[in-house]
């Protein structure tokens, strides 16, 4: 039997990302933007959420941390991915679940351009993978 050691393996290739960050930015361009949106105040998603942002410093990504009122409503949220959607600063980014219960998950998820979707949510992404 194998046994995979998943903390070395997240460490080596937490290092190839940040070798490959490195050279983009040495032939000039930017580093990858990686942005989060996030709905309230939930601790278990606040804590992820920032695992993520730490992670992208640590490998030289750019990234936004997008906290929202829980009161936001559907339509207000559905403008913000539309806004991230068109940011051609933002090469993905992610909305963190759960949301509030008067926001339809599947309704915003869907609205994430697949291109820009960096769980894997979208309908189109999950089709690429069946």
């Amino acid at each position: 039997m194998i046994v995979l050691d998943g903390k070395k393996t997240s460490k080596d290739i937490k290092a190839e990302i940040a070798v490959s960050v490195k050279e983009i930015v040495v032939k000039g361009l930017r580093p990858p933007h990686l942005a989060a949106v996030i709905v309230g105040d939930d601790g278990a998603s606040l804590t992820y959420v920032g695992s993520k942002v730490r992670a992208c410093k640590r490998v030289g990504f750019e990234s936004t941390l997008i906290k929202l009122p829980e009161t936001i409503s559907e339509n207000e949220l559905l403008k913000k991915v539309k806004e991230l959607n068109n940011d051609e600063n933002i090469d993905g980014y992610i909305v963190q679940l759960p949301l509030p219960k008067h926001i339809d998950s599947q309704k915003i998820l869907m609205a994430v351009d697949a291109d820009k979707d960096v769980d894997g949510f979208h309908q189109l992404t999950l089709e690429k993978w069946l």
